[in-house]
């Protein structure tokens, strides 16, 4: 690359403030900048792939100090000194995932995650799009694994016994003179890309499959393979069959910092005691950059991105069937995320996301002005959309680096550390064929000192709990007979029993909270969003701690939801 001709274009826009220098094999921004709009801006003009370098962000943002990372107040000793094979950072769908396959060893594995449950940050906060590839270039990591992914979903959920639907995406064009062009597009993603499943489908038919979709619409690009699980539900299954092979998971656990020797990880200190790991697997989402300043690997960095959905009462399911989105041609078009209306699983309608640069990591609030502009959008592709029919709205925030493309490889300059960065959309979607070329690295990186044996005891097969809202009434009444727990409705919205929730208690991996139990068996997803079986909920998690009420929590640290009686007896008043 041309370092004195960048320089120079960034001179013209920026002034003298930002400086840009090729180091240890990265492309380094450095300098300040008075908003965070143009440090990604300025970092973004640097990008050049061609080159194979990373672009390293250390432009300084004036008069703001960037938040900290959160970390559990509490401390002990409950992993002093471990000394795992393998130690996983980050407990989304990557970590879970990578966990799962490296299961198959006989290995020393845990995982670690600073909240109080999987999935808690980006792989909790999106909107489940398993992802066809359609949209994404040739030669680019995503495009590689997001074919190879893909073709997994089916058998890797039945094995985890995760819902999943093959529901097709639809793309809507509201413009005849555009069918030469999107035609020529199909042919090229089909043969170029290999996204071989891509077809035009002409009004008539796309209407007879979406018939709610916008009347202006003249032809739709449509891929069968697109589809769609629950996030959350595929980390959980993903950790809890990891558990079930023998690996060990840590939540509430914070990585603080390493110590690093002639290229190696030597140490890694938690709050919860200092651990001596043979590999470390990065794979802490947004926080992945810290984590390879931490092991002195630093060859990349992150810049966070906000995106809110919103999810719509189950009687505004029949408006999309599917995955479904417009779309219009743009010249100087900058990244946007196309977002779309997706029917769920569960049969709720989910609208977003948007895109929304930020510095702040953690800042999970959502903004009228992000859910105006998202139905804004999409009552271009439904126009019967309502903002009447939202339930609820959650905001995440994706890891992107400058290159917009995933970090899959061994460590640089540290020897015994593997990164998974970058993991923003498709990330689900790739995380079935991210996590096998994980487990490669790490049995090669193994391999040095002694070859791993086979785990003979692994089994793919994560058995789940009984759902009874998917019963018959004859299988139903079977199960409350062996069990009368399946026979008390805690939840009516979504027909969720004492029985599942207690089954949510004594699965693999436990997390006794509100939020850990509504994500595992969904009580509070529906239109009254907890009021009404929260109590019931908070009381079965009280009776099997065998604690106060007031202690548990709806998820972790601070969130505490009862704070003592409201109401005493005449001898309490007396006292």
């Amino acid at each position: 690359m041309n370092v004195r001709s960048l320089q120079k274009r960034l001179n013209e826009r920026f002034g003298p403030t930002v400086s840009v220098q090729v180091k240890d094999g990265c492309i380094v921004v450095s300098g300040h900048l008075d908003s965070w709009d143009k440090i990604v801006a300025a970092c973004t003009m640097c990008v050049d792939k061609k080159s194979g370098m990373h672009v390293v962000n250390d432009i300084r943002l004036d008069g703001v100090r960037i938040p900290k990372m959160r970390t559990p107040d509490f401390q002990d000793h409950a992993l002093e000194n471990a000394a795992p094979d393998v130690l996983i950072i980050g407990g989304g769908i990557s970590g879970a995932s990578i966990a799962r396959e490296l299961s198959k060893w006989k290995l020393d594995i845990l995982l670690v995650d600073k909240e109080s449950d999987l999935a808690v940050q980006a792989s909790g906060r999106n909107d489940g799009e398993v992802h066809p590839g359609v949209d994404l270039n040739k030669g680019s990591l995503k495009q590689h694994y997001v074919l190879l992914g893909n073709r997994m979903f089916d058998q890797v959920c039945k094995e985890l016994s995760v819902p999943f639907e093959r529901c097709g995406q639809y793309v809507g064009f509201t413009g005849k003179w555009m069918y030469p062009i999107i035609w020529a597009y199909v042919w090229q993603r089909r043969y170029v890309c290999k996204v071989t499943d891509t077809r035009i489908l002409k009004r008539k038919e796309l209407f007879r499959r979406e018939p709610n979709l916008n009347p202006k619409f003249h032809f739709a690009m449509f891929n069968p393979s697109a589809g769609c699980v629950c996030p959350y539900g595929l980390t959980i299954a993903y950790g809890e069959n990891a558990v079930e092979n023998g690996a060990k998971v840590s939540l509430n656990t914070a990585v603080l910092g390493m110590e690093v020797k002639n290229g190696r990880i030597c140490s890694v200190k938690t709050n919860r005691g200092t651990l001596y790991p043979k590999i470390v697997v990065n794979a802490a989402g947004v926080f992945a950059e810290d984590v390879a300043r931490m092991a002195g690997d630093r060859f990349y960095s992150i810049h966070p991105r906000r995106g809110t959905n919103s999810i719509l009462d189950k009687k505004s399911g029949s408006l999309v069937k599917g995955i479904a989105s417009i779309k219009t041609l743009q010249k100087n078009k900058k990244h946007t995320k196309g977002g779309g209306i997706l029917h769920t699983v569960h049969d709720n309608l989910l609208v977003g996301p948007n895109a929304v640069e930020t510095y702040e990591k953690e800042n999970f609030a959502t903004q009228k002005g992000s859910i105006d502009a998202v139905f804004a959008k999409q009552k271009l592709t439904a126009e019967a959309l309502s903002e009447k029919d939202i339930i609820t709205y959650f905001t995440g925030v994706r890891p992107a680096t400058f290159e917009e493309d995933f970090i899959i490889e061994k460590g640089r300059k540290t020897r015994n550390l593997i990164h998974c960065a970058g993991i923003q959309s498709p990330g689900l979607t790739t995380a079935p064929a991210v996590a096998l070329d994980i487990e490669k690295m790490v049995i090669s990186e193994l391999k040095k000192e002694k070859k791993p044996e086979r785990n003979p005891n692994f089994c793919p097969v994560r058995k789940a709990p009984p759902v009874l809202n998917q019963l018959s009434y004859e299988e139903r009444n079977k199960l409350i007979q062996e069990n009368p727990d399946y026979g008390e409705i805690v939840c009516r919205c979504e027909e969720i029993s004492k029985g599942e929730i207690l089954d949510a208690l004594n699965a693999p991996i436990c997390v006794p909270t509100i939020d850990g139990i509504k994500k595992r068996v969904r009580p509070g997803m529906g239109r009254c969003q907890g009021g009404f079986c929260m109590p019931l909920v908070t009381k079965i998690i009280s009776e099997f701690l065998q604690v106060p009420e007031e202690r548990v929590r709806k998820a972790g640290e601070g969130s505490g939801i009862l704070f003592g009686d409201t109401k005493c007896t005449d001898e309490e008043v007396a006292e």
